[in-house]
Parts: C-alpha cells; structure tokens; sequence
C-alpha cells in the first residue's frame, strides 16, 4: 500500500501567445504548488483498476484522469495486475486548481512504484503530456515557468511559504469554454512574465503581487459574471494581491504568511456556499 499526497497548483502568470497546430494553445505560465491537496492510497489488486471516493459528482471510471492514467500506464508497460485506488478529494473540482491533473501525476508516480514498474521520471513526463497538459508539471511540482502547451518546464528558485487564500464559487468552469470564448473576443491584460520573474529572484512580495495576471481572467469574467469581483473583494480584505488561476473560477490572494491569509479570510465577505481555503505556497 502506498499513499501519496496530490498538491494543487496556482499560476502566478498566465499569457497565451499563439495557436499550435495541434489545437493546442501556446503558453507562457509561472506555475506554483501549494500546500492544499488529494490523498491517494494505492492497494494491489489482481486485475482491474477500481478507484473509490465520497465526494458527489466525480466521475470514477474511463472519465476520471487517474484511470486514464492507469490505463496508460498499463498499455506503456504490458502490465496486467490491477489497482485500488482510494481518493480523498479537498481540491475543489473544475476550479483552475489542476486538482484532477495532480491526481493523475500522483497515480503515475504511485502506480509506478505499487507495480515495480521502475519507469524513469522522463517517461513519466511523456506519459503525462498525453493526459493533460498540466500533468507534467504536477509530477515535477515547485515553482516553475511553463511554456509549449505546458510541457516545457523550467524550474526556478522556490519562493518564500507566502500564505495564500483560495476562493472558490459554487460552480465549475469548462476550461474548453473559456479558450473558446478568449479565441472570438481576445483576453486582458498580457502578464509581463520578465518583470515577475525579476521580482520573483528577489523574493519581493509587492513586487511579485503587483505583477500578478492571467490573460483569461477577463474572458472568465465575461462567461461567469460572478467572479468578477473577487480580485477587488480579496484585495479589499488585506491580500497584497490576487489573481484567478488557470481558467477559473478559483481566484487566489497572496499574503505575506499563512496568518495573515487567515486573517483576509476571516475579512472576506462572500456569497452562501462559496469555498475559502487557506494554505501557503509549497515546494516540497
């Protein structure tokens, strides 16, 4: 039985700069894990893979990305025993917070070494590009600028554990929706990516929260009215600054430690049934 713990990630920038003729867009993003995370728990099982969990509404079969990484890994190897796999989900779903990414780069690490598999950490990587395009930099994790379609990674320095405090609407985004939509009207505002990683070498909090963008921010925005208020709304409430990640709906705001994002959650005044969690930036 092995257990491995499937973080969730932010993006501190976003920008996209051009189509590829794969369908895919071409991205330059800095990437960032944080403390919140699933539980996997991985159990031999002689045929078959049989994923458990309690939260209402996951798909659990050929849909969930941590069977279709199971099925990979299987149909890669030849390997013909089976799994269970038990999935304790705190990432909240189809929220830009790469939780069902995380969870297939955790079932190619765990089923990878449950099965004796003994595969490098490149053919994870390759593997992982074929489910999403997130999934390889949920197997490497840290602090990370992303471009490609997301596969080309170069790790950076770590920054300091900054807190952070993650809002979450009642509701999912389609991420496909959201680039169809940027891809009619355009998005915002382009992060400038060389002037956040200038203040991120320097470890600058301001600076980093100043420099804080996602080009899809506004397209999200435009879909889903409702979270149109929560960079203002987190800020308002005593984060240095804040962004949405990914394709939304789920903004984050900095802050300084994981004391005073608690503080800014304790301020925040949101809708019923709207979800704030606070944790911290993450690079173990």
């Amino acid at each position: 039985m092995y257990e491995i713990f499937a973080r969730a990630k932010i993006n501190l920038t976003l920008d996209i700069t051009g189509l590829r003729s794969d369908g895919y867009h071409e991205v330059e993003m800095i990437m960032q894990t944080v403390g919140l995370s699933d539980r996997l728990v991985f159990e031999p099982h002689h045929k078959g893979i049989f994923i458990t969990c309690d939260t209402p509404g996951l798909p659990l079969g050929p849909e969930n990305l941590i069977y279709k990484a199971a099925i990979l890994l299987q149909e890669y190897t030849g390997q013909e025993k089976g799994a269970i796999i038990n999935l304790v989900k705190n990432i909240p779903l189809a929220a830009g917070l790469a939780g069902g990414s995380s969870d297939a780069a955790a079932a190619l690490k765990g089923l990878n070494k449950l099965w004796g598999l003994n595969l490098h950490f490149s053919e994870l990587l390759s593997l992982g590009e074929r489910i999403g395009a997130d999934v390889p930099f949920c197997l490497t994790g840290g602090t990370v600028l992303a471009r490609g379609k997301g596969e080309m990674l170069s790790p950076l320095k770590p920054l300091p554990a900054f807190g952070v405090i993650l809002v979450k609407p009642p509701f999912g985004v389609s991420t496909g929706r959201v680039y169809q939509q940027y891809d009619l009207t355009g998005g915002g505002a382009r992060p400038d990516t060389g002037e956040m990683l200038k203040a991120m070498e320097n470890k600058n909090l301001s600076d980093i929260s100043s420099l804080l963008s996602n080009v899809l921010e506004e397209t999200t925005a435009y879909l889903y009215p409702q979270v149109g208020f929560l960079r203002q709304a987190l800020i308002g409430a005593g984060a240095t600054g804040a962004a949405m990640s990914g394709s939304g709906p789920a903004f984050f705001g900095l802050c300084e430690d994981e004391v005073k994002a608690d503080f800014v959650s304790w301020n925040l005044n949101l809708p019923p049934g709207w979800l704030k969690i606070v944790t911290s930036l993450e690079n173990g």
